[in-house]
């Protein structure tokens, strides 16, 4: 499949959520698995999340976002896409990077679900005492 010249690629997670963003030049829509950004968020919030990076280097409406995100519940996939917006817009100019890294959204969230230990009902969830 070729590439089109001026598309730029960033990769955004967090959790299991993994965003993949592609920025082309445009009028500022925001496309999210083949669905628009109000359509796909119904919360406003989270619809602000996703267009952070993007309002942070004012250029909301120099580029259509088209997004691919699997996995999680829609508020990991909105950090997932902010992050992913915010790597694909250094591949776009490289001085964005300042007042991306000061808003934080070039920082991955380590955070991640604990997994299950034997013995317990869930990661840290012990069993229901009981005297007899």
């Amino acid at each position: 499949m070729a590439k089109a010249v001026n598309t730029y690629h960033g990769t955004g997670r967090r959790k299991k959520s993994i965003a993949r963003v592609y920025l082309k030049p445009g009028k500022g829509q925001i496309t999210i698995n083949k669905r628009p950004i109000d359509e796909y968020f119904g919360m406003e919030t989270l619809k602000v999340i996703v267009r952070q990076p993007l309002v942070a280097t004012e250029t909301s409406e120099k580029f259509d976002v088209l997004v691919n995100v699997k996995v999680g519940g829609f508020s990991v996939q909105a950090g997932a896409i902010r992050h992913g917006i915010a790597r694909a817009l250094l591949t776009v100019d490289e001085d964005y990077r300042p007042a991306l890294k000061k808003a934080g959204y070039l920082t991955r969230d380590p955070r991640m679900k604990e997994r299950k230990k034997y013995g317990l009902k869930a990661a840290r969830r012990a069993p229901q005492f009981s005297k007899r």
